[in-house]
């Protein structure tokens, strides 16, 4: 029997993503940066539930909410 090749599908956006970051090595870093100013937080678990005790309950139909004043 012979051997069974198998194509993996890469995408064009990852294929240009792979080669900017060949091209822009810095952009990675860059990356890593905005990434951690946004993303990458600490969850304050108190203030957490602080937020979920303070939720106020939404009326079935916001849109609409006008009316019933």
């Amino acid at each position: 029997m012979g051997k069974i090749v198998i194509d993996i599908y890469e995408s064009e956006h990852t294929k240009f993503m792979r080669e900017l970051f060949k091209q822009r090595p810095h952009l990675i870093e860059q990356q890593k940066e905005a990434r951690a100013l946004w993303w990458d937080k600490k969850v304050d678990l108190g203030t957490q539930k602080h937020f979920r005790e303070a939720e106020v309950p939404q009326t079935s139909y916001v849109y609409f909410d006008w009316l019933q004043k």
